[in-house]
């Protein structure tokens, strides 16, 4: 099975920059989006011969998860299960005979770390809500964490450490998250791959320059770990400041 995850940061605008065309090619069982940025109703995607499933935030415009899914599911599970959170449109979940799959679009703790109790809490309540799942199935969960995890995940992690997307709080429960029976499965695969980010800013040409982050992810149930055989990075495919990833369970 061929999982693809992507930010694409506005499902509307990126298909006049060749989304199709991309999905039809990666030719994967699941295609997971994050900040598709529109409300229902508002695109069709059936001719890409997939089954869409949806989680829109309230505030139109912004955030949003979508699955493409070439088989149906089981159940459809919007949101982690807080009010506080599921509002915003950052989760959703399939339920399949053998696994559940989960997309994220992780809050954003914002300039100066302004959001940053927000951002945890999400996390505790994100953590618990994967952990209650795992009890009965494994877990693929993929999407944009919006944190790097260490040193080798960005350009420049001494001119960034302490900032948003690099702060001590976010990285501990980026830790904390796996560290409860998950795994990184690109670097579980590319231990010590250097220079392959996920996020470029479109500032200062930054793309151009490869000074980019690693913050998008997927992330396994241990026992999962037998059956990964390829984590993929596709930092040449354009079109959003976020690029696709990656991974394959025989």
């Amino acid at each position: 099975m061929k999982f693809v995850s992507w930010n694409v940061n506005g499902l509307r605008a990126i298909r006049t920059k060749g989304f199709d065309d991309i999905v039809r090619q990666m030719d994967a069982d699941f295609f997971c989006v994050q900040e598709t940025k529109l409300q229902e109703g508002q695109i069709d995607l059936d001719e890409l011969g997939y089954h869409s499933y949806w989680h829109y935030a309230e505030k139109k415009g912004y955030s949003g998860v979508a699955i493409l899914a070439r088989t149906e599911p089981l159940s459809v599970r919007q949101g982690i299960g807080s009010a506080d959170h599921d509002s915003e449109g950052r989760a959703l979940t399939l339920e399949y005979p053998d696994f559940y799959l989960v997309n994220i679009y992780a809050p954003n703790a914002q300039a100066e770390l302004r959001r940053i109790d927000f951002r945890c809490d999400w996390e505790d309540r994100f953590r618990a809500y994967l952990q209650e799942l795992d009890k009965s199935k494994p877990l693929v969960i993929c999407g944009d964490f919006n944190v790097a995890r260490n040193d080798i995940d960005l350009k420049h992690p001494e001119l960034y450490r302490g900032t948003t997307g690099f702060s001590d709080p976010e990285r501990a429960k980026l830790e904390q998250l796996i560290g409860a029976g998950f795994v990184d499965t690109y670097r579980a695969l590319h231990p010590d791959t250097e220079k392959v980010y996920t996020w470029w800013s479109y500032q200062m040409r930054s793309r151009q320059r490869n000074d980019g982050w690693r913050i998008d992810y997927f992330l396994i149930s241990e026992r999962l770990l037998p059956r990964l055989t390829s984590a993929e990075i596709y930092t040449k495919i354009m079109g959003s400041d976020h690029c696709p990833i990656s991974i394959t369970l025989d």
